[in-house]
This record gives structure tokens, C-alpha cells and sequence, in this order.
């Protein structure tokens, strides 16, 4: 046997180093999640590439009130996590996490290979509802398994894929939307197209339900540490006991309120999100308002705040092992926060540009970090209703900053008009305070507030959470 560091022990470990295998561990952690994150890819492209479809076919089946019947669609998509969020949680804790995911892969691909024959708005909404509540329990039985086939020290870097699976699909899906509308075209008007409903939607529903089989397949393959026989017998004893489900609810929303870091998380992701969120249909106002530009400058912004993120992101996870994540999630809250002030502040794109890109930067790692930090201190059996509680936090607030944002916006407009003019002397220097400034202002406060607030969770929490949770990442 070679000696220990003999050289003929470090060339066996550097050639073991160049397998397909030490590299996927090296980026993903493990074998199983690189599997996970591959059927996230592919079924992120499928949620992206039917999202477009039912928007496509609700303005497309709409008796001349397209916005109307899209806004329904859409809240149809966003109803569940109100009603099914927390819910969704128990059973995920309750059952097999692969059966579920594999149940919900399965029942999602059944939806979409219908809906090329809806043909009512009403059809259009339900089969949207349904869509999301299988959604609702999809995405806590995936964050809750993530724990259990990744190392510790690889979590930020699995969050930070995650993130890149989710929302880095979008462009992709939206060229498969452009291409099958292509290929539609193509299509002789005859008998069996029309029947199986080879129109620009309908293969856009029949590749997102053959994603989803293909997902299925890929989740049916991945292994991870199950249950015991006796505590999938004591689950299934209680499955049905309503008592008990109200028990597990309360359970999940009193550890939340006990533990520091996981309340930290919550409160800061939720209340950074309405602020955040308030930036979406303010941003085209701020700028056809206050910097007098055009649609191609609000594009601009928009591609400002997403490179940010995915340096955010990036650095994130370049430096996992060297960040204390307690501290750096709520100071990129406050970060985020500064950057939008000062973005609001400004009138002239060369500044607001690089202050936005800043929002972003700080913004992208939030999401990983907050996930992070669940990942680390929630236990298995309370991971499911943990992260779908957090789920209806989020989703609840982003609806508020979507709906309340423009109309605080108008409601300053008046106000700012009717007290200054629009307009605030400071040092003999005239700035401009239209409606949409104040409400920038205001979500900027917001983001600060959030990361004010988990701040002193953390600091309020016992010694012995934030210990653990500020401690080094071993590598």
C-alpha cells in the first residue's frame, strides 16, 4: 500500500478528481440533488412556458375583456397559497415526499394535456387553481428534501441553483413559446389538427405536460433518507385526524414565532418583499415621470436590477464558507433598502442605473440566505410547513405591493400636488416629489424596516440559536 501522501495517492486523487461524479459533487453537492436540479430546470421551464399559454388562451377565449379575464386567471393562480398554503405543509410533513412530488409532477402533465380543449374562461380558471394547489405542494416537499441529499456546507450554493433553475427559465420559455407558435403556423388546416388542437397554445400545453412526465421520471430515480416504518405507520395513524392537522398547523406557526432565526427569516423575506415588490409597477411610472425616458430606459432598469441579482447571487455563493449568514441577511435587507432610496432619489439614468443594479446585487443573495438559514435550523419533520408558511407570507405580500403600489402612488400625486406643488425647495434647490417618488421612498423605507426587523429577531433570540446560526460553515 502506498504511503499516505505518496505520490501515487495524490495522482489517484487527482484522477478520481476528473470524474463526471467529483464534479457534479464539487458544484451540486451530490449525485441526487444534481438530479433535483435538473428536473427543477425542466419543470421551471414547463411553469414559465404554460403560464404564457393560459395568458395567451385567456386573452385569446375572452369575450372582449382581455385584461379582465387574464387578472382572473392570474388571481386563480395566486388563491391557493392563501387557502392550501399551510395546509399543503402538514401533508407534505404527513407523507412520502417523493410519492407527492411524483403525484403532483404526474397530476400537473394530466391538467395541460386537457386544457388544449378548454374553451370557457371559467375551465381557464379552474384548471389554473388546480394547477397551483398541486404547485403548493410540490415546492415544500422539494425544499424540504433538499437538507437531506446536500451537505451542509453546499446549501447556499444549492439554494443559489435553485434560484437560477426558477427564474432563469423564463427566456426559454418564452423562445419555446416563440417557436412552437412558429411550428403552429406550419400546420395544414385539416381535420386532426383541428381536433387535437395543434394551435399555438395547445403545443405549448402538450410539451409542458410532457415536461412534467419527464420530471416525474427524474424525481422516480432520485434516493434520499426515508422514514421509519413506525413513524410512516404513526403518520398515516393521525393522517386523517382533523384535530390533529389543526395541532400540526399550530405547531409550525409557534415554532416560528419561538425560534429567532426562523422568525428573522420570515418577517424579513415577507416585509422586504412588499417593498421590493412596489418597485414592479412603479418602475415605468418613476421613469416616464421623473427621468422623462422612454419604454427602452425602463427595460434598462429592469436589466440592471436582474444582473445585480445574479452577481448577488454568484458572490453569494463563491463565498458561502467565508459569510456569517445571520448577519450578512438582514444587512442586505438594509443594503437593498439604501440602494432603492437612493435610486428614487435620483432623476437621471446615468445614477439611477448603477443604484438599481446596487438594489439588486444586494437583493439576489436574500432569497438564497433566508433559505439557507431554514435549511440550517428547522428539523425534518417541521421543514414542510415551515417553508410553506413562508410561501403564503411571501405570496400574500407580493399580492399587497402589486395592489397597493400604484394606487399610493396616485394617492401621493394628489397629496404632494395639492400641499407643495409637486415640487419641495431644499437649500434653494428645487426638487421634483411627484406621487411615485413618495412611493419609492416608501418601499425603500420598507426593505430597511425588514432588515431592521430581523436584525432584532436574531439579537432578541436566546444565545444558543443565533450561536449556531452565526457559526463558520465547516467545509
Amino acid at each position: 500500500m502506498s504511503a499516505p501522501g505518496s505520490s501515487a495517492e495524490r495522482l489517484q486523487d487527482a484522477v478520481g478528481a476528473t470524474r463526471p461524479g467529483s464534479r457534479i459533487d464539487s458544484i451540486f453537492g451530490s449525485w441526487e440533488f444534481f438530479k433535483l436540479w435538473v428536473a427543477q430546470v425542466i419543470s421551471a421551464t414547463g411553469d414559465w412556458l404554460g403560464l404564457i399559454a393560459i395568458i395567451s388562451l385567456a386573452e385569446r377565449i375572452s369575450d372582449g375583456s382581455a385584461g379582465t379575464a387574464i387578472a382572473l386567471v392570474l388571481a386563480a393562480r395566486i388563491a391557493p397559497g392563501f387557502f392550501l398554503a399551510t395546509a399543503a405543509g402538514v401533508i407534505v410533513d404527513r407523507l412520502d415526499r417523493k410519492r407527492v412530488m411524483l403525484f403532483c409532477d404526474v397530476g400537473r402533465a394530466l391538467v395541460f394535456f386537457a386544457l388544449p380543449f378548454v374553451d370557457s374562461l371559467f375551465g381557464l380558471i379552474l384548471a389554473s387553481f388546480v394547477l397551483e394547489a398541486l404547485t403548493m405542494l410540490w415546492s415544500p416537499a422539494k425544499e424540504a428534501v433538499v437538507p437531506n441529499i446536500v451537505p451542509k456546507e453546499k446549501l447556499t450554493t444549492a439554494n443559489s441553483l435553485n434560484v437560477a433553475a426558477a427564474y432563469g427559465m423564463f427566456p426559454v420559455a418564452a423562445g419555446i413559446a416563440a417557436l412552437l407558435a412558429k411550428l403552429s403556423e406550419g400546420f395544414a388546416d385539416e381535420g386532426w389538427v383541428n381536433t387535437w388542437q395543434f394551435n399555438e397554445e395547445g403545443l405549448a400545453f402538450y410539451v409542458n405536460g410532457l415536461s412534467f412526465l419527464a420530471t416525474a421520471a427524474i424525481i422516480g430515480r432520485i434516493h434520499w433518507a426515508r422514514r421509519t416504518r413506525e413513524e410512516r405507520l404513526g403518520a398515516e395513524r393521525g393522517s386523517w385526524d382533523l384535530g390533529g392537522a389543526f395541532r400540526e398547523l399550530r405547531e409550525g406557526w409557534e415554532f416560528i414565532a419561538v425560534n429567532p432565526i426562523v422568525r428573522a427569516v420570515n418577517i424579513g423575506l415577507a416585509t422586504g418583499v412588499i417593498g421590493g415588490g412596489m418597485l414592479v409597477p412603479l418602475g415605468a411610472i418613476f421613469v416616464d415621470e421623473v427621468i422623462a425616458g422612454e419604454g427602452a430606459d425602463f427595460n434598462l432598469i429592469l436589466f440592471a436590477l436582474g444582473t445585480g441579482m445574479a452577481i448577488g447571487v454568484l458572490t453569494a455563493s463563491v463565498f458561502q464558507t467565508r459569510i456569517n449568514r445571520a448577519r450578512v441577511f438582514p444587512l442586505a435587507l438594509v443594503v437593498a433598502g439604501a440602494g432603492l432610496l437612493v435610486a428614487g432619489s435620483a432623476s437621471i439614468l446615468s445614477i439611477v442605473v448603477p443604484m438599481i443594479a446596487v438594489v439588486g446585487f444586494a437583493a439576489g443573495p436574500i432569497y438564497v440566505l433566508g433559505f439557507t438559514l431554514l435549511h440550517e435550523n428547522v428539523d425534518d419533520e417541521l421543514r414542510g410547513r415551515i417553508f410553506a408558511s413562508l410561501l403564503v407570507l411571501v405570496r400574500f405580500c407580493v399580492l399587497i405591493a402589486l395592489a397597493i403600489a400604484p394606487i399610493l402612488s396616485e394617492l401621493l400625486d394628489g397629496l404632494s400636488d395639492s400641499i407643495w406643488g409637486r415640487e419641495i425647495m431644499l437649500g434653494g434647490l428645487a426638487i421634483f416629489v411627484p406621487g411615485v417618488r413618495l412611493a419609492m421612498w416608501i418601499s425603500a423605507f420598507i426593505i430597511v424596516m425588514a432588515g431592521g426587523l430581523a436584525m432584532w429577531s436574531l439579537r432578541a433570540g436566546s444565545g444558543a440559536f443565533i450561536a449556531e446560526a452565526e457559526s463558520e460553515p465547516s467545509s
